[in-house]
């Protein structure tokens, strides 16, 4: 089955000829994600989770997280307390994790929606001992140290205070013992095995407590990265998680955009805002309806490729807000109403982000609102 996406023109126009009347069409597919998913369970010993944080890494969380759960998945970690709020009605019986823990006045609204806080810092730990208190009964957290990412988490000096004055966790019953990796898609990089040896030095310290370091690039280093949850993202929407080699991952997404119109220039004509492309022949100009108030990167300008039949198509001249213009000269078949694919399988969400100096992350949370989206998967619904 397939899902549009609501909006105002759905009063006006059967699914049908919704797909028809949109420029630039968006289709992700959410039985791929739940394969990858399965893909990364399957070599995992231990239980697999996943990051649905930032909208699903731009993806739609409110269909990608209920496809996940119906692959299996019972663990989910988002950024905020808002993410939490908007996903748990979606997520009956997982635990869902909030990453930047608690915010003061906030833990009433975990404890009321069943929420579970990733505890960096030890006012965290502080307030959620306090609602544990008030609540009168033991609440569930995940204990985030700092390793090396030198930005949320406690540094192991906290948390071998919190180890040697357990009255600091009274009312806490922590669940994951959590730490994250820098860079993990580097195998060979030092601070692996560094972050890998302050872990194990600080997993002593709470005997009995489950742990979790992998996220998706942690997932192909050596078993003693793994622990007992795995929290891969990127490796779920399809972005390679092994840089150094082929992408082991499923493709998910395709990008396309109608063309609106074709011209012919004359050499030394100029494309798009201050002229930074000039024709070196005759050219036939196709324009897009996709710019950077899309999520279609500016930095593309000039360096991006589409796809049409397959073959690759230059990007020329500045992206603008709402339109791009690609150069298909050597494709005198294409016509307006066509579409140029600009992201898909053979040219993915990290080789548009080679092209703009960026990573495919910044590519898939870009991908803006305008674009129709179109869910397709045994678990898409209307």
């Amino acid at each position: 089955m397939e899902q549009i996406n609501k909006s105002f023109l759905g009063s006006f126009f059967s699914k049908k000829e919704l797909l028809y009347l949109t420029s630039t069409l968006l289709e992700i597919d959410l039985d791929a994600i739940a394969a990858n998913w399965r893909q990364l369970d399957a070599m995992h010993p231990g239980e697999t989770g996943a990051a649905v944080k930032a909208d699903a890494y731009g993806l739609g969380a409110a269909q990608v997280a209920p496809a996940l759960l119906a692959a299996g998945c019972r663990n989910f970690f988002v950024a905020s307390l808002s993410e939490g709020l908007a996903l748990r009605p979606l997520l009956p019986g997982a635990m869902l994790a909030v990453l930047h823990g608690i915010l003061p006045g906030e833990a009433g609204a975990f404890v009321a929606h069943g929420l579970v806080p990733v505890l960096a810092s030890l006012g965290d730990v502080e307030r959620w001992r306090a609602e544990a208190r008030l609540q009168g009964r033991n609440l569930p957290a995940i204990l985030h140290a700092d390793t090396g990412m030198s930005r949320l988490g406690m540094p192991p000096a906290e948390l071998a205070a919190i180890a040697a004055d357990p009255g600091l966790l009274d009312g806490i019953e922590v669940k994951i013992l959590l730490s994250h990796l820098i860079s993990s898609e580097i195998p060979a990089a030092a601070s692996n095995f560094a972050q890998l040896e302050r872990f194990n030095a600080l997993r002593v310290k709470f005997p009995g407590v489950k742990t979790s370091l992998a996220n998706s690039a942690g997932m192909f280093l050596d078993l003693r990265f793994r622990a007992d949850l795995a929290r891969p993202g990127a490796a779920l929407y399809g972005l390679n998680p092994t840089p150094e080699a082929d992408n082991p991952m499923h493709p998910v997404l395709r990008l396309s955009a109608r063309i609106l119109q074709i011209r012919t220039i004359e050499p030394f004509e100029t494309v798009g805002y201050n002229a930074t492309w000039t024709a070196p022949r005759r050219s036939r100009i196709a324009t897009v309806a996709a710019g950077y108030a899309d999520g279609y990167l500016r930095a593309l300008s000039n360096r991006g490729t589409a796809r049409f039949d397959g073959h690759p198509v230059p990007l020329v001249g500045r992206v603008s807000m709402d339109l791009a213009t690609f150069d298909l000269t050597d494709h005198p078949n294409a016509q307006p109403g066509d579409r140029l694919e600009l992201i898909g399988p053979g040219h993915d969400a990290d080789a548009v982000a080679l092209e703009a100096g960026t990573n495919g992350y910044e590519i898939l949370t870009s991908l803006g609102c305008r674009y129709q989206r179109r869910y397709l998967g045994a678990t898409a619904t209307l």
